[in-house]
């Protein structure tokens, strides 16, 4: 008898021990465990940690709660101003609802991923060229609101859409480089000549200036000698300009001419003392004119 009772103690436990290892079940802390009890879905959702489950009867679905990253293939579009562009996108989603997402789609990663193909391209086609390079996080945004719209049912949730690369072309690499060039050649261009318009008001005014004082002109020229001749490696031709001769002009004091040399005069004949009409005249003699004579 007693050994009766010991061996069905021992089936016992051992029946215990097969059952409790058949329904144990441990849920990790970044999985949900949902239950499905003859195919009949369980409202309770497993937490994390050690559960039990009746064998046979129910089947335990993980699902990962963790944010999953997923690359979506590049996919090629023609976009709205009929260019050809190859486009790639990452997608990051999480499950928020474990329930939903294995009772209400059959695979939720293959799903995420096929939407998100069909919203790149369709985003390519509705976008322009600019846009797809350089405003991206519009895009960005309405791809994310594309997909999610479809996948709040199934208990996805999507996190962030990011446009990875756009492949262009080389003809069309090699226009857009031509068309920077330009672009770049007229910014120059333009700055070039609001630097002479400044430098030219500027220098007006300088002109202005030393108008008043030409002095200040001089010390300029001065100034601008002395910055060539530093270098040492050049010929320097210095003009000398006209108003620098004014100015010496103006500023040496006047000097005294030498007088001209007195011309010789012709000799006058001598003039004679008026005798009274009733008079003799003396009449002179050949020694008296020769001593008049001058030599």
């Amino acid at each position: 008898m007693v050994q009766e009772l010991l061996i069905a103690a021992v089936g016992a436990v051992s029946v215990g021990v097969v059952y409790a290892t058949a329904a144990a079940r441990v849920v990790k802390q970044y999985e949900r465990g949902v239950v499905l009890r003859l195919g009949r879905l369980r409202r309770d959702v497993r937490e994390p940690g050690f559960t039990m489950i009746v064998p046979v009867v129910d089947r335990l679905r993980k699902v990962n709660m963790q944010i999953v990253t997923m690359p979506v293939p590049a996919q090629d579009g023609i976009t709205r101003d009929n260019v050809t562009v190859r486009v790639d996108a990452v997608i990051y989603f999480k499950v928020v609802d474990a329930a939903s997402a294995v009772v209400q789609v059959e695979d939720y990663r293959f799903a995420v991923s096929q939407m998100a193909q069909t919203s790149l391209r369709s985003i390519i086609g509705k976008s322009d060229l600019d846009d797809l390079l350089s405003n991206r996080e519009k895009l960005n945004q309405g791809l994310e609101l594309m997909i999610d719209s479809p996948a709040v049912g199934w208990g996805v949730q999507i996190d962030r859409v990011e446009i990875k690369d756009v492949s262009l072309p080389e003809t069309m690499k090699r226009s857009m480089a031509r068309q920077a060039e330009a672009d770049r050649e007229r910014r120059a261009r333009v700055i070039n000549a609001d630097a002479e318009l400044q430098a030219s008001k500027k220098l007006a005014e300088a002109a202005k200036e030393m108008s008043g004082q030409p002095a200040a002109l001089q010390l300029r020229l001065l100034q601008t000698v002395v910055a060539v001749a530093a270098e040492k490696n050049s010929t320097l031709v210095l003009p000398f300009p006209v108003e620098l001769l004014r100015f010496l002009e103006r500023a040496t004091p006047p000097q005294q001419e030498p007088a001209p040399e007195r011309l010789a005069e012709k000799p006058t004949p001598p003039v004679w003392p008026q005798q009274p009409p009733d008079a003799a005249a003396p009449v002179p003699t050949p020694s008296d004119a020769e001593q008049l004579t001058p030599h």
